[in-house]
This record gives C-alpha cells, sequence and structure tokens, in this order.
C-alpha cells in the first residue's frame, strides 16, 4: 500500500473567547486547512508544481510552514539556538526546492512535530512580551501569532490552487 496523505478533522474556530484563545484557534484553523488540502494525495502529487518554472508544490508549503513556525517561535522569539529543518545560507529556498516525494511521510511528522513544539514553548508566554527582530524592530509574541495567520492563510490560497490543479478537488 502506498502512503498518503491522512486526512485531518479541522477544528472548531472559537467565536466568542479571549484574544489568546482566538488567536490560537484561528492559527490551528489554517494549519489544519494546509494540512486538508493534502488529504489523500500520494507522494508523487504532493510534488507537483503549480507551472514551470515554480517549485510552489503542497509538500513545499508544508516544508516551508514547518520552517516559518520554527524560525517566528523558536529561533526568534525564544532565542533557541536551533538550525532551520530545510533551508540553508546556501540554499534559502530548499523548503520548496528540494521536496522530495520519498520523503513525503516524514516531513509531515516533522510538521506536527514542530507545531506541538512552537505551542508548548509559548503556551505560557505572554502576549505582550516583546524581542528584537532582525531587521531591528521590536515585536511581540501577539505579532507573531498574527503574522502566523496571515502566512497561513495567504499559502493556504496557494493551496486551494495547487489541489484544484492536481484533481479538480475545490473548497475546504
Amino acid at each position: 500500500m502506498t502512503w498518503t496523505a491522512p486526512s485531518i478533522e479541522r477544528r472548531e474556530l472559537p467565536t466568542v473567547a479571549g484574544e489568546r484563545e482566538m488567536l490560537q484557534g484561528w492559527l490551528d484553523f489554517h494549519r489544519d486547512t494546509l494540512l486538508a488540502k493534502c488529504t489523500g494525495l500520494t507522494p508523487a502529487q504532493l510534488v507537483e508544481a503549480s507551472a514551470a518554472p515554480s517549485t510552489l508544490t503542497l509538500l513545499g508549503l508544508v516544508r516551508h510552514m514547518a520552517d516559518v513556525e520554527r524560525t517566528w517561535f523558536r529561533l526568534r522569539f525564544l532565542g533557541q539556538r536551533i538550525s532551520d529543518l530545510y533551508s540553508t545560507e546556501d540554499n534559502p529556498d530548499a523548503d520548496f526546492d528540494d521536496a522530495d516525494p520519498a520523503a513525503a511521510e516524514r516531513d509531515f511528522a516533522a510538521f506536527r512535530a514542530e507545531i506541538e513544539s512552537c505551542d508548548k514553548a509559548v503556551a505560557n508566554r505572554g502576549l505582550d512580551e516583546i524581542f528584537v527582530g532582525r531587521r531591528g524592530r521590536t515585536l511581540s509574541l501577539r505579532w507573531i501569532y498574527v503574522h502566523m495567520i496571515e502566512e497561513y492563510a495567504r499559502h493556504n490560497g496557494h493551496a486551494d490552487l495547487l489541489r484544484e490543479g492536481i484533481d479538480g478537488a475545490t473548497g475546504a
């Protein structure tokens, strides 16, 4: 039996909640949406590019978002001394360019593990806690949550188009 991207049940969005619960709810919803766009696809389908010369693929988006989660929550906000998952100084687009269908199952596991690590790392941190970003700007954990929701929303739009091009599936 060939591995296919597992199905996912998207969590319900909170409609009335405190700020932290609302931000976490929207972030989780968008994380689930990206995974839902991949549900049932084979590794070969997950690496089908949108259109030449683009290297944008669904697996590339999963890899990219794992790197983005790690970068914002753990590297920048917490200052953990850990490497990127895929991208390097020599190949900053490795998350997209080096997506390999043979590694799809491992990449999905890495994505889920990174989300768990990020959530756990900031669970007891305040939204008003600040850090100095790469460009010298003072940013807060709240800013990261809003940015991550925006980043997922944008890339989930890409995922919609990629999925429709692969098998015609739309929605969700």
